[in-house]
């Protein structure tokens, strides 16, 4: 029986992950990534095809990672703004549980070289942006919001709002305060209306 390798995928990008958090997308290379996991770099190249196979990789690893907990609280709840409220505190409390992952989405997909993803990563990112719009505009849809602006509001509650709390937070390097989920979830609640 063959043994396990010992520079697992999840490891290289373990240790990517937190390269990106200390030093955003420029510091992750694949010598930097090699050497943070104490790996020979062939191990890298093993794995990923290049440094752009390597940047998707550690971004939609860490948005997919996101988005499962952040779907399943938008149906965690036959009622629409229950589920919002949910969804708003599933952004807190998941930047407050994985705060190199949350320092790594301060960033966007471009700033990992979205340019030069393979087809098969920008098919992946695509469709998980489109997700998420579809489920706040099912949303939306459930609280009867159909203009545009009604819309815009719904998304500002969903997405926008509880990030700007984390965002504010650790782009000034302070930890979330122990109020914040409560926070997001009463924002959350004004903009959703009753």
């Amino acid at each position: 029986m063959a043994r396990p390798p010992r520079f697992d995928t999840a490891r290289l990008l373990d240790a990517a992950v937190r390269l990106a958090a200390e030093s955003g997308p420029a510091g992750v290379t694949m010598s930097a990534v090699a050497a943070s996991a104490g790996a020979p770099s062939g191990s890298l190249y093993h794995r990923f095809a290049g440094r752009s196979a390597l940047l998707a990789e550690v971004w939609l690893r860490t948005v997919e990672g996101f988005q499962e907990g952040y779907f399943v609280a938008l149906k965690s709840s036959e009622d629409p703004r229950t589920a919002g409220r949910a969804a708003a505190r599933h952004i807190v409390a998941w930047s407050r549980a994985h705060p190199e992952e949350a320092a790594l989405l301060l960033y966007g997909a471009r700033d990992f070289g979205q340019e030069d993803w393979s087809d098969e990563h920008r098919r992946r990112a695509a469709e998980g942006n489109q997700r998420v719009l579809t489920a706040v505009r099912e949303l939306a849809d459930t609280v009867g919001a159909k203009a545009p602006q009604d819309i815009e509001r719904i998304t500002l509650a969903l997405i926008d709002v509880p990030l700007s709390l984390v965002r504010r937070h650790l782009r000034g390097g302070s930890p979330l305060p122990p109020h914040a989920e409560e926070l997001a979830e009463q924002c959350t609640a004004a903009l959703l209306g009753g």
